[in-house]
């Protein structure tokens, strides 16, 4: 498999992979570390053995839009197509529910941006969050990104259903003094209370930029804005500096949740982020929940909150409140769920 990799890299190919081991997780570490520094689409990690009908299962629910497929490999979107993108309102998001795994209660959602093309169809943040860094364009998307998600917040208050809006903000926005007061006066605009936003940074922007990350932190968490501490557990940060940051909610990274069920390693590790965060006074989300034996895992681990496939995909926001009539607000995860629409 490793070899295999190696030629796709040669070659320049860039195709979602399936990761599948053996008895040897290192093997397997070492596999995922390679995919991940070559920037290899890794769809899934799973274990041997494996039945047809899991195989089966596994590429229906991990099958790409052929639009999607044909942005990644053949469209790159430039800084001019960008700026057009977000003056022309083509960026849209996309809601991924969370719910309390005690008891099921829908709590939250995570937005996540899209970039919805006239020609190439949906494009998908890696494709230009980072040309948008580069190109200064960061300030425009992060504004339409907020406004877009505080406007929804403000419709589904409206519809009596009150929740938590989690979004991803970039290293560069972290160190812009512009963005607590920016954001505080935004919500104060719209009469939105800020502890209903949660902003999530990723471990490594945020040990990129410590000293400067801390005091922009420390001011958004002033304004009463929640704050979660990203894809936990893959950055570098030491114990003395998360115990320094202003953090709310710590979510621990996919690629750990995943693939604890048939990997100790992976399994220590969620439990050590779970008990870390409960020791810092912290929600502890764990992202990337697939199955029914995950939750269960994490249930017995005391994890707070799930988000992932198991519980529904992301949607587009009309989706939402139709999803919630079919399941309602709270429902038995651990018992059954009829899986995502």
């Amino acid at each position: 498999g490793v070899e295999v990799m190696r030629q796709m890299i040669e070659t320049n190919k860039r195709l979602p992979i399936i990761l599948i081991s053996g008895f040897d997780q290192g093997v397997m570490h070492s596999a995922e570390q390679l995919a991940n520094a070559y920037s290899l689409d890794i769809i899934a990690t799973i274990a041997k053995p494996i039945g047809f009908s899991d195989f089966s299962d596994l590429l229906q629910k991990n099958s790409i839009n052929k639009k999607h497929i044909n942005a990644k490999e053949k469209f790159q979107i430039d800084a001019k197509e960008l700026e057009n993108a977000i003056n022309q309102g083509q960026l849209v998001l996309h809601y991924q529910p969370q719910v309390k795994i005690c008891n099921g209660e829908l709590t939250g959602v995570e937005a996540l941006v899209r970039l919805e093309h006239p020609e190439h169809g949906l494009i998908y943040p890696e494709m230009f969050v980072e040309l948008a860094e580069r190109t200064h364009l960061i300030k425009d998307l992060t504004e339409h990104v907020i406004t877009q998600a505080i406007n929804q917040a403000l419709y589904w208050k409206s519809q009596h259903l009150n929740l938590q809006i989690s979004l991803n903000i970039s290293a560069d926005n972290i160190t812009s003094l512009s963005l607590p007061e920016q954001l505080s006066t935004m919500l104060k605009k719209h009469s939105l209370d800020p502890s209903r936003l949660t902003l999530e940074v990723t471990e490594s922007a945020l040990m990129g930029k410590l000293i400067t990350s801390l005091d922009i932190l420390t001011r958004l968490r002033l304004k009463g804005i929640e704050l979660s501490i990203d894809d936990f557990g893959t950055g570098y940060s030491s114990l003395s500096q998360l115990y320094r940051m202003p953090f709310t909610e710590l979510k621990v990274d996919q690629s750990f949740v995943i693939n604890m069920i048939n990997d100790d390693e992976a399994s220590g590790i969620v439990k050590t982020c779970i008990m870390l965060g409960h020791e810092l006074n912290m929600l502890v989300v764990a992202e990337g929940v697939e199955n029914i034996e995950t939750l269960e895992r994490l249930s017995s681990l005391g994890c707070d909150i799930a988000q992932g496939y198991y519980i529904a995909k992301p949607m587009p926001a009309e989706e939402l409140i139709p999803w919630i009539k079919k399941r309602g607000l709270n429902f038995n995860i651990l018992g059954q769920i009829p899986g995502p629409l």
